[in-house]
């Protein structure tokens, strides 16, 4: 079952945890507050700082690294604690760096410098108040908040109980709305135990954010975009006015095909119920394909879970074939340590967190994948996904560490995703995924709606996972709104409804992995922009002529080159000029997503003449 792939929030916290770590470690401890009192700092100090945190940061970030990694994929209370205790001591340092950093404030300074303070305050997605109790609270909160959802299992009076793998499978193939419909309120039973600490969470995190400077945590999330909180805020809503039209035309007619099928359950008020759409979190559509299907049976040979299986590809071939297709671009090939290191499938011995991610554990080149791939066309993207993040990592491994790091977090997310779309059947033809496919009208608006309920009907669940908390870390949603708040977005802009009553005796929320695990989302959105966005320019640096949704730059060593030198610049300049390198503008655009999916959206306005749509 699909999911978004992201890099493990332990992770990300760690870069700016370890950076403050290690700064702190350095010259700039405790006294150095009160001499900086008596002396005025000066710019030489302000590079020394930044020198030295950029020096620790790489003697720290395997240790931590480690301990977050066993903490994955060895969940017990031993490795709980090992990450509970890194956190806390990143947590610790971070305020104390931050503090110590305060004496530059008045100071003019250099931009590198100045961006690499910056990128120290704005290091963690979980900011720790200074006092050393709170922060132990919080570690502990947020190890266990991501533990009970690794190892969450949903279990009936009779003691059987199913993981979310086995519940996944039965949202992804059932057609049943009773067998749906427990399946998706048994998951949900597993977050109920978090909605304390959730809520102890935000008070913390809101606090620590408070001790920095910012109004709340959601403020803080907003500034790392260089430009204001407010103005990223409203570039959200500009990109989302671009892509909502296409979007409520894909709505009104898969809600038009599931009302033939589910005709008892749907609602009069123009909503989809949440459990039927195929994903644990109505999130992406693609495997309801079948009920919506504009053409019944054309394109049926572009089967290419079922090559997978047959030709038995194993997960390193996986693996294998997604390396082949960056190395094509110009890219080195793995490093010896990814293949021995990485965990590519599910143990049989333990709990471990199966949700993808990429990892750089020491900046320098042990980079790693978790993922318990299967041989089906779903993990064959997300491969290529992931590895999106291992080689921007590897390309921007020379940089200071405090500059490796996406141009933004949505760039991160966007490269692997560019990628996927190169994957046309003309490629997986020269790889034998795809035996006989030749492209007309039909085959191709089938192949656009199965792409569309993945990448269009992501959008507005991509944008309202921060929308609510946002409101929650600003208090517009209060505790007591938890529920009634997420449903309110859920609604307001996917056109979704709860398949059940839902009341604030649970926390439905926490049932989707990036709220425990604190993983700020709006990156997702603006990566369903950007990617294509990303291919359109590397197709143009490739010289293609043609359709863009038929393009593949396999191969193609100067779209490679103009990826690669965007990569290299990692966080080291505005996102608007790493932008720039690759696509020659500096405002991301969904223009190139609308020319990708043109046909589709032509022909679902037809589809959609005189139905009632909206909700």
């Amino acid at each position: 079952m699909k999911q978004d792939k992201q890099v493990s929030t332990l992770q990300k916290s760690l870069i700016g945890g370890a950076a403050a770590l290690l700064a702190a470690c350095g010259s700039q401890g405790g006294d150095a507050n009160q001499t900086s009192k008596a002396k005025a700092a000066t710019p030489e100090e302000a590079r020394q700082f930044v020198a030295d945190a950029n020096a620790h940061i790489k003697k720290v970030t395997p240790i931590h690294g480690a301990a977050y990694w066993v903490a994955a994929t060895y969940i017990n209370e031993d490795s709980q604690l090992l990450a509970s205790k890194a956190t806390e001591e990143s947590l610790a340092y971070l305020s104390e760096t931050v503090e110590a950093s305060k004496r530059f404030n008045d100071v003019e300074l250099d931009a590198e410098t100045a961006r690499g303070l910056l990128s120290l305050k704005l290091g963690t997605s979980m900011p720790a108040p200074s006092d050393a109790a709170k922060r132990e609270e919080l570690a502990k909160i947020a190890a266990r908040m991501e533990a009970t959802y690794g190892a969450g299992k949903f279990c009936k009076d009779n003691g059987e109980c199913k993981s979310l793998n086995d519940l996944e499978k039965i949202i992804s193939a059932s057609r049943n709305p009773d067998e749906l419909l427990e399946a998706w309120s048994g998951w949900r039973t597993i977050s109920v135990p978090m909605r304390e600490d959730y809520q102890r969470f935000v008070e913390l995190t809101n606090q620590g954010a408070a001790e920095l400077g910012f109004g709340n945590l959601g403020e803080m999330w907003r500034s790392g975009y260089d430009m204001s909180p407010a103005d990223f805020e409203a570039e959200t809503e500009r990109l989302w006015g671009q892509v909502k039209p296409l979007y409520e035309e894909l709505h009104c007619y898969v809600r038009d095909q599931l009302d033939k099928k589910y005709s008892d359950v749907m609602p009069d008020d123009g909503t989809i119920p949440a459990h039927l759409l195929g994903n644990m979190w109505a999130q992406q559509w693609s495997n309801i394909y079948p009920l919506v299907e504009p053409y019944g049976g054309v394109g049926d040979d572009l089967d290419v879970s079922g090559a997978l299986q047959k030709q038995g590809y194993s997960a390193v071939k996986m693996t294998e074939t997604a390396e082949d297709f960056f190395v094509s671009l110009g890219m080195p090939e793995l490093p010896e340590s990814f293949w021995k290191k990485s965990m590519l499938t599910k143990p049989r011995d333990r709990d471990v967190v199966c949700h993808a991610s990429a990892w750089d554990l020491n900046m320098e080149g042990d980079v790693r994948i978790k993922q318990c791939i299967e041989p089906t066309e779903e993990q064959f993207t997300t491969i290529h996904h992931e590895l999106g993040h291992i080689y921007y990592y590897l390309m921007y491994n020379d940089l200071p560490p405090l500059f490796q790091s996406g141009a933004h977090d949505g760039f991160h997310e966007a490269i692997g995703d560019a990628i996927t779309l190169s994957l046309t059947p003309a490629h997986l033809k020269k790889l034998g995924l795809v035996d006989s496919y030749k492209e007309n009208e039909k085959a191709l608006i089938n192949a656009q709606m199965k792409l569309a309920l993945d990448k269009i009907a992501f959008l507005p669940f991509g944008k309202m996972i921060d929308q609510w908390r946002w409101r929650v870390f600003s208090g517009e949603f209060s505790p007591e709104q938890y529920n009634e708040g997420w449903w309110q977005l859920r609604r307001e802009y996917q056109g979704l409804s709860a398949p059940s009553e839902r009341t604030e005796a649970q926390f439905d929320p926490g049932a989707k992995y990036h709220i425990p695990g604190n993983t700020p989302y709006t990156r997702y959105f603006l990566a369903h922009i950007l990617q294509f966005q990303f291919q359109k320019a590397m197709c143009d640096a490739a010289g293609f002529d043609g359709p863009l949704h038929q393009c593949s730059v396999y191969g193609n060593k100067e779209a490679g080159k103009r990826l690669m030198e965007m990569l290299a610049m990692g966080a080291s300049k505005p996102w608007p000029e790493a932008l720039e390198k690759l696509t020659g503008t500096r405002q991301m655009d969904a223009g190139a997503l609308i020319e990708y999916f043109s046909p589709l959206l032509a022909w679902l306005k037809t589809q959609n003449q005189g139905k009632s749509c909206g909700w």
